[in-house]
């Protein structure tokens, strides 16, 4: 038998086991205080926050320090309702999540959250069958928590947490804790959104006016451009924002404007200025197509767009808005992308977007209809001038011309009879140049050709530099009307070299530069008083002249006139530039 413990020390000992439960119960009392206090705290701390960014931070950071977990997730349900369009993380490094690689879109454990939005325990996370696997480079983990956020009856994502702290399973405390925070995380969001959407909704509104006040004080239109691409990319927080318009004849688009996403990870605005875009295969030219937006949640992962030229790099939801209020009047295609891991664009934020590219599609129409009214103000102001020189410049010059013409018959003598006659001959050049200018102003508008007369007169400007002075320059006839373009291409190339041969090799100190359109052919005159053309040399210079000239069905004349210096006259008929059946 044993030795029996004297009947003393029996009441001793269950006092001490009653103590030591009362102790357990007070501990256990104190830990549910205590976490209830937590979990007031968390709730206080989520729903302080305005800016919804930090919001959902906050809601994973107080979650996972609720129930001691080492890692904690929150994954927002994108628009299909079917993966994550945003993840953030707590517990993980910027290393340790640059080396996993792309966040998780949803498969696996995820993914069955976001099919059965009910709370989910899990002892071993990696031996449920529903396991999708770590990526390489994932620290391991084991228990898991999950449970949903609803926002007004709607599920607007997941809060995840793993590996409780000291080894243990998280337990149906843990899950109220949660599931309660969750609650108040939902309400947090809600309030974040509804402000948020308030204040974009303001920044869109001043976006509205800005544009319209720099329309009213005549900003050009690549200006207006600017200032809607600058204020989209602010407002929506977009890495990327570039404005395509459609290029005439084709079924392209070209980049008119782009900034933002400059580095090697991105779509360079500055290499995207310029570039065409196929309608087809293209985020741009979808929305163009459809006249509505369109938008994708990765735009250097979309099979649809990765087809198409430029750089996505690094760049993920997009969304491509069209500059009008319907397909037929689209003036053009806004589009914008944030960086890879940024939330997806929503319908909330569509609905102003979209009433922005209205507006922004008429600020542009507006800037059309005002360039065409300066256009036609200057055309209008031109043929006033050219009417005024007609009438009064010319009638008075012709009338002052027959006075000394009938003045110099009645001087005796030799020297003034000369003088005069000598004015006389300016008065007729000054005739001629104004006649030519007068066809200058009235040349047609719509005729979208280049300007003879301007690219001549600019050849003829820019070899001032290397004659060291500027050469005379005349012009008479129909330049801009009569000539073809092909014509014209060869005249302009034709002077270039001539003045270019004048500057090198023929040390002149006066250069003149007659071009004249006849009905059939026009004439292209340069004549210097410099040492003239060498017998024996290169003459490469004028073999281009001649073959240019024959190509055309025209000719080269080379003379030397009386005072010195070379004369070289090409020729080429106008019919040359026309194509026959």
């Amino acid at each position: 038998m044993g030795v029996q413990e004297p009947l003393s020390r029996m009441p001793q000992m269950r006092l001490d086991e009653l103590l030591e439960e009362l102790q357990a119960r007070i501990n256990a009392a104190r830990g549910t205080r205590d976490r209830v206090h937590s979990l007031l705290e968390a709730v206080v701390s989520v729903g302080r926050e305005l800016d919804l960014s930090q919001v959902l931070r906050r809601i994973v950071e107080a979650a996972a320090l609720l129930v001691d977990a080492q890692y904690g997730a929150l994954g927002v349900i994108g628009p299909d309702g079917k993966t994550l369009s945003q993840f953030l993380t707590y517990g993980l490094t910027d290393e340790e999540i640059a080396r996993i690689g792309p966040l998780p879109a949803g498969h696996g454990i995820l993914g069955e959250l976001i099919r059965d939005p009910e709370p989910l325990r899990l002892t071993d996370l990696g031996a449920d069958e529903a396991s999708y696997g770590f990526p390489p480079h994932h620290p391991p983990m084991r228990t898991f928590l999950g449970v949903p956020i609803r926002v007004r009856d709607e599920v607007f994502g997941n809060l995840y947490l793993t590996d409780k702290r000291g080894g243990q399973d998280f337990d149906a405390e843990d899950e109220s804790v949660i599931s309660t925070l969750s609650v108040a995380a939902g309400v947090a969001i809600d309030n974040a959104r509804l402000y948020e959407g308030s204040q974009r909704q303001q920044r869109w509104l001043q976006a509205n006016a800005e544009i319209t006040n720099s329309l009213l004080s005549g900003s050009p239109r690549l200006e207006v451009l600017e200032l809607i691409a600058h204020r989209a990319q602010e407002i929506t927080g977009a890495a990327l924002a570039d404005v395509s318009v459609p290029v005439a004849g084709t079924d392209d688009l070209v980049v008119e404007l782009a900034i933002g996403a400059d580095g090697a990870d991105g779509a360079d605005g500055k290499t995207r200025r310029g570039l065409v875009i196929p309608v087809e295969g293209t985020l741009s030219g979808a929305a163009y197509q459809a006249g509505a937006p369109v938008t994708t949640a990765g735009l250097a992962e979309d099979d649809r767009y990765t087809s198409g030229p430029g750089r996505f790099d690094g760049l993920g939801p997009a969304v491509a808005v069209p500059l009008g209020t319907a397909a037929k009047d689209t003036r053009g295609v806004l589009l914008l992308a944030r960086h890879l891991g940024e939330p997806v664009f929503t319908e909330g934020e569509l609905e102003p977007l979209l009433a922005f590219a209205g507006q922004a599609a008429l600020a542009l129409e507006l800037a059309e209809r005002r360039s065409g009214a300066e256009q036609l103000a200057l055309l209008e102001d031109r043929d006033r001038i050219a009417r005024d020189l007609h009438d009064l410049a010319i009638q008075r010059l012709f009338a002052t011309g027959m006075t000394l013409q009938s003045a110099g018959r009645l001087v005796q003598n030799e020297g003034a009879a000369e003088r005069i006659s000598r004015a006389v001959g300016d008065l007729d050049e000054t005739i001629k140049i104004i006649r030519s200018t007068i066809f200058g102003l009235r040349a047609r508008e719509e005729d979208t050709r280049p300007s003879l007369r301007a690219h001549v007169a600019r050849a003829v400007g820019e070899t001032a530099t290397t004659l060291g002075f500027p050469p005379r320059l005349s012009m008479e006839g129909l330049l801009d009307t009569d000539v073809p373009a092909q014509v014209a291409e060869h005249v302009v190339a034709a002077l270039t070299e001539m003045l270019s041969n004048a500057a090198r090799h023929a040390h002149a100190t006066r250069v003149e530069v007659s071009l004249q359109a006849t009905s059939d052919e026009v004439i292209l005159t340069v004549t210097d008083n410099g040492r003239g053309i060498p017998a024996e040399g290169r003459r490469s210079g004028l073999r281009n002249l001649e073959e240019r000239a024959q190509s055309l069905c025209g000719t080269l004349d080379i003379a030397r006139p009386d005072e010195g210096g070379s004369r070289l006259v090409w020729r080429a008929p106008l019919a040359a530039g026309v194509d026959t059946p």
